[in-house]
């Protein structure tokens, strides 16, 4: 197990656990909520269960460490959705009212990290698929 290894288990954990957190709060919250808030923006409000089911169930995949790469599309797909159609104009840092895009982008950047990223060797896909390298 090298540096690079455990880096890389730390950043699927904590973003799977953020992605899966967020899932969650929208369906908690009542995914009515963020169906408004998605009809608000011109968004088929529709995509809010997508949206909620992604971020819950790929949150849990990215953690455990299944589908990574297709997890990882998904995510970085959400994210730049986001940024595009909600957060771009208030800005980086925000504009008072509202917060801006600084967290979506990392979160862009570390799912487009896991597009290309090998598997990790401390994953429930490397155990499964990959055997005969235990």
């Amino acid at each position: 197990m090298n540096k690079q290894e455990i880096g890389k288990v730390i950043l699927r954990v904590i973003l799977g656990l953020t992605f899966f957190i967020h899932g969650f709060s929208k369906f908690q919250g009542g995914i009515s909520n963020t169906v408004g808030y998605f009809d608000s923006l011109g968004i088929p409000g529709f995509l809010a269960y997508a949206v909620a089911a992604i971020e819950l169930i790929g949150g849990i995949a990215l953690i455990i460490g299944v589908g990574t790469k297709i997890i990882g599309v998904l995510f970085a797909l959400i994210m730049a959705g986001a940024i595009v159609t909600a957060k771009l104009p208030a800005g980086f840092m925000g504009n008072g009212q509202m917060a801006g895009y600084e967290l979506e982008l990392i979160l862009l950047a570390a799912s487009i990290y896991f597009i290309f990223a090998n598997k990790s060797a401390l994953s429930l896909e490397q155990k499964l698929f990959n055997p005969a390298n235990n």
